[in-house]
């Protein structure tokens, strides 16, 4: 990896991978090659990164000293770092990924060993962040994996981030971030239940938000999304259906340690609810349509 300015490539320009690219691209780096699986997207992400929207992602792997990936869920994940056909992985020596998808953690682990088996190099870079902070730079990145490879990639992570921490060996950055969104998943529907209870009592909420905000009820959640559950304002920085999947994530990994999680449970159960009416492009606030009384699958916006 060239360490002063690598080139950059992207596999995945969803709201979080196109402003990650255009940031960099701000910042002058070269940004290499892109690859989605809607063409349409990652050739308005590569005209305006003056970049070339690629058809599999070895091209990116070929065009690039250190690629992102910026996916969806463990399937997409395996699937672009196949053991064989058009993989990242083809003709990989030297290379390094910087993965940054919330996945299972194991699913990490194992695209570590088949990187090194290909003598390339992989990151995971979580993200506790949103689409501002990825535009702007200022993502909390928690990274796993070598820490001498960490090291070397820690000038274009810093360029990306405002909070940088190293975790430890692969898989632990993604154990973390499970804890994390669950954790916020599990506030969120505990804040919209309780706008929902006292809006059917005709408590003000403006009041209520207040008065939650000054007491042991204040959370982050509240100030992100507390207006947004009020005014019915769900346009998307973490989905409804990343919000399920998450929460799908951190119960899989306690049912493994032999632990009961039920309000981790329950919040699965509801953000799946909230899918099944329709609502998973909703903002992760969007859980308040269930909550609000005359709102839910009945209402008009799920």
């Amino acid at each position: 990896m060239n360490a002063a300015r690598p080139a950059v490539g992207f596999v995945g320009v969803g709201r979080m991978g196109a402003n990650m690219a255009l940031r960099l691209h701000d910042l002058g780096y070269r940004i290499a090659a892109i690859y989605d699986l809607r063409p349409a997207t990652a050739a308005s992400v590569a005209a305006q990164t003056g970049s070339t929207a690629v058809r599999t992602p070895a091209e990116v792997t070929a065009s690039a000293d250190v690629v992102f990936t910026v996916v969806t869920d463990d399937a997409a994940m395996q699937a672009i770092f196949a053991a064989d056909g058009d993989s990242l992985l083809r003709d990989a020596a030297g290379k390094v990924f910087i993965n940054c998808a919330t996945l299972t953690p194991q699913v990490h682990v194992e695209v570590a060993a088949r990187a090194r088996a290909a003598e390339a190099e992989t990151l995971e870079a979580c993200m506790a962040s949103s689409i501002p902070q990825a535009r702007n730079g200022t993502l909390f990145l928690m990274v796993a994996g070598s820490e001498t490879v960490f090291e070397r990639a820690r000038p274009l992570l810093e360029d990306l981030s405002a909070s940088l921490v190293y975790a430890g060996a692969s898989g632990r950055a993604a154990q973390i971030k499970a804890i994390v969104n669950m954790v916020m998943n599990v506030n969120t529907a505990a804040l919209a239940e309780g706008l929902g209870l006292g809006d059917a009592l005709g408590i003000d909420l403006d009041l209520l938000r207040d008065i939650l905000s000054k007491t042991g009820a204040n959370s982050r959640v509240l100030e992100t999304d507390g207006a947004d559950m009020h005014h019915r304002d769900h346009d998307v920085f973490f989905s409804a259906a990343h919000a399920a999947k998450d929460c799908g994530i951190a119960v899989r990994l306690a049912e493994s340690m032999g632990l009961d999680l039920p309000l981790a449970a329950a919040t699965e159960q509801q953000y799946l609810r909230l899918v099944k009416a329709g609502g998973g492009e909703l903002d992760k606030s969007g859980i308040a349509e269930l909550t609000f009384r005359g709102r839910g699958a009945a209402g008009s916006r799920v």
